[in-house]
């Protein structure tokens, strides 16, 4: 059977679609696993032994669905599920099997705080779409290959211990403000390794040169670069990242912190079933304006970001102790 899976972005959330890769290629008999996704975002799967053949899409959608179609698929799994999807589908013209991307129970919490969202994990949702092949859930969690030419040699020059922050965020109220960055970072015992892409790189200079324990590498690595540097770390202090589910595959443990958004939406760190591995939630749960948004914005709507400034870090050193 040969089965295109299709999930075009982000980090994280093509990350969450490894345990459907996975599951896809050891359980149904004799399948070839084609996935389709950003060009940008190949290099997150190109050490992906599961993957019989990446479809890249760069900017032709029209010609590239046409050569999705010579393939000649037997399903197509939608881990997308949008406007650009449907397109590829109906030109494509087999048997298709999409999430469910709870857009009614989202809509209904941030606008009306109504909370009918079910408690089940996108990588749940993710493999409820593919129950009609036979698969279920091999309990082992995400996946995430590390290039094995991978080296921070020059990179990183710190001989102990160490933690990881990944400071950015897709959006400003996902992401805690300088002060409260600073007021978690002097709590911690560890060097701390900052990262985040070059967009993150003004920050992390601001934080450096106030935290003696921080070294800014924000901007300076690559994708499988920060993934070694988080899976040789004591634990990744993170937003609601792509960084944050690498993580998870690579079973570090993690604090998690959460502004706009919140983990009931789905999202939070996925583990394989049965495990010990530490992690934590931050996050002002009793706020009656959050969530605001599904995604976030560019910055508060109330103008306080009270979802971010009054998170307490008062546990932090019991929980690193």
């Amino acid at each position: 059977m040969k089965i295109l899976i299709i999930r075009f972005s982000s980090i994280g959330d093509i990350v969450l679609t490894t345990p459907v890769i996975r599951a896809i290629k050891q359980q149904v008999p004799n399948a070839e696993v084609h996935f389709a996704t950003k060009k940008h975002f190949g290099v997150l799967l190109e050490n992906n032994p599961y993957i019989d053949k990446l479809q890249l899409f760069d900017k032709q959608l029209l010609q590239f669905a046409k050569m999705l179609k010579n393939e000649k698929y037997d399903v197509v799994i939608d881990l997308h599920h949008n406007l650009r999807t449907r397109i590829i589908k109906s030109i494509i013209k087999v048997k298709t099997y999409h999430f469910d991307k709870l857009n009614w129970e989202k809509w209904l919490i941030v606008r009306f705080k109504i909370n009918i969202l079910p408690y089940i994990h996108i990588v749940d949702r993710y493999l409820q779409a593919c129950h009609a092949l036979g698969v279920v859930n091999d309990g082992k969690g995400l996946d995430f290959f590390i290039n094995e030419q991978t080296n921070l040699d020059e990179k990183l020059a710190i001989n102990s211990s160490y933690f990881v922050y990944a400071i950015g965020g897709q959006h400003a109220t996902k992401k805690l403000p300088l002060n409260k960055q600073l007021e978690m970072l002097k709590l911690l015992s560890f060097p701390v390794v900052l990262i985040g892409g070059k967009e993150d790189s003004h920050q992390g200079k601001l934080i450096a040169k106030e935290c003696p324990n921080a070294v800014n590498l924000c901007g300076e690595l690559s994708i499988h670069q920060s993934a070694l540097l988080i899976k040789n770390s004591q634990r990744l202090f993170t937003h609601d990242t792509g960084m944050m589910h690498i993580a998870a595959a690579l079973k570090v443990p993690i604090v998690s912190i959460w502004g706009n958004t919140i983990p009931d939406f789905g999202m939070a760190p996925y583990y394989p079933f049965n495990t010990e591995i530490d992690q934590k939630i931050l996050e002002v749960s009793e706020l009656s304006c959050r969530p605001c948004s599904k995604i976030g914005y560019t910055s508060c709507p109330k103008k306080h970001l009270k979802c971010m400034q009054e998170i307490d870090f008062s546990e932090i050193p019991a929980w690193i102790s």
